[in-house]
C-alpha cells in the first residue's frame, strides 16, 4: 500500500494578518498539519499542491518552513499562482526537491512506495493563470517516458474548464499540451491539482482529473454565466491517495474539522 496526502491553498500570511481579513489561513493550516500527524497508517509524503504563501512574502514563506517542518511524512511542494518560485526556493531550503528544474521552473520526478510523483511548475510571476510552457513540458513527455511505474502527475492549475467562470479564467492556458502529453502514457493515474479551493473530479486526457479542496477557505460553487468571485467558510479538507496493486489508485475525502464519533453501527432486534 502506499498512501500520499494532498494538501493545498495553505495561504499562509504573516503572523496576526488574516487572509482577505477573514479567513484565518495560519491556524486553520496548524489544524491540517496536526490531523496530519495523527493519522494511522502515516502517508508516506505530503504533497502540497501550490499557493503555500498568500503574497509570497519572506515572513511569511518562514511560517510555511515551521509549520511543515513538523509534518511526520516528508513533503513534497510545487508553486502556485500566490507563490513565487524563487522566493519560495529561498524560504523552504532543505525541502526536497525545490531545487529542482530549471532556473524559473520547479518540477521534479520522484517514487513514493509504488507510485511516482512528477510535480510541475505552472506558476507565472505576477498573473493569476498558469502555464507550463514548452520546456516544462517536453520534460514531462521525456520523464513519463523514462518509467512505466504508476504515476500521479501534481500542479496547481487545472487544465481544463470546470464551470465555475471566473475561476475557469484564470486556469492552465497550454492545457491543451499538458493533455497531449498525459495521454500518450497510460501509467498515469491521476493528475491532481489545486487553485478552485473545491473538490472537483473530472476526467481528463484518458485519466482522472482531482482538484483538492483548501485547507482554509473554499470558492462559492456557483455555475452561473456572472458567478462573482465569492468564498465561504466551508469545512477545510484534503485529499488521501490510497494505492494498492489490487485496487489502483482511489482517492478520498478527509475532513479537517472534528465532528461527533464515531459510532458504533448497532442494530437494534425486535424494532418494527
Amino acid at each position: 500500500m502506499t498512501l500520499i496526502a494532498q494538501i493545498t491553498d495553505l495561504h499562509i500570511r504573516p503572523n496576526g494578518l488574516a487572509c482577505r481579513r477573514v479567513s484565518e489561513t495560519n491556524m486553520l493550516a496548524e489544524r491540517a498539519v496536526r490531523v496530519l500527524n495523527a493519522l494511522d497508517p502515516q502517508p508516506d509524503a505530503v504533497v502540497v499542491t501550490g499557493d503555500l504563501a498568500d503574497e509570497a512574502g519572506e515572513r511569511e514563506y518562514a511560517n510555511v518552513h515551521a509549520l511543515l517542518s513538523r509534518l511526520r511524512a516528508p513533503v513534497y511542494v510545487m508553486p502556485g499562482n500566490h507563490d513565487l518560485t524563487p522566493r519560495m526556493r529561498a524560504g523552504l531550503s532543505g525541502f526536497s526537491c525545490v531545487d529542482s528544474g530549471s532556473a524559473d521552473k520547479m518540477h521534479y520526478a520522484v517514487d513514493i512506495g509504488a507510485l511516482r510523483l512528477v510535480a510541475l511548475d505552472s506558476s507565472v510571476p505576477g498573473a493569476p493563470h498558469g502555464e507550463l510552457g514548452e520546456q516544462q513540458v517536453a520534460w514531462l513527455d521525456r520523464t513519463l517516458g523514462e518509467s512505466a511505474r504508476p504515476t500521479i502527475v501534481a500542479l496547481h492549475h487545472p487544465p481544463c474548464a470546470l464551470g465555475i467562470r471566473h475561476m475557469d479564467a484564470i486556469a492552465l492556458i497550454d492545457g491543451q499540451a499538458l493533455a497531449a502529453v498525459v495521454s500518450k502514457h497510460s501509467h498515469v493515474e491521476r493528475v491532481i491539482c489545486g487553485h478552485v479551493h473545491r473538490s472537483i473530479v473530472a476526467g481528463f486526457a484518458g485519466t482522472v482529473l482531482a482538484l483538492a479542496p483548501s485547507t482554509a477557505h473554499q470558492v462559492v460553487l456557483d455555475l452561473g454565466e456572472k458567478a462573482p468571485p465569492e468564498f465561504v467558510m466551508e469545512p477545510p479538507a484534503f485529499f488521501l491517495h490510497h494505492f494498492t496493486k489490487d485496487s489502483g489508485l482511489v482517492t478520498h475525502l478527509a475532513y479537517i474539522e472534528s465532528f461527533p464519533g464515531p459510532f458504533p453501527f448497532i442494530f437494534d432486534e425486535g424494532v418494527e
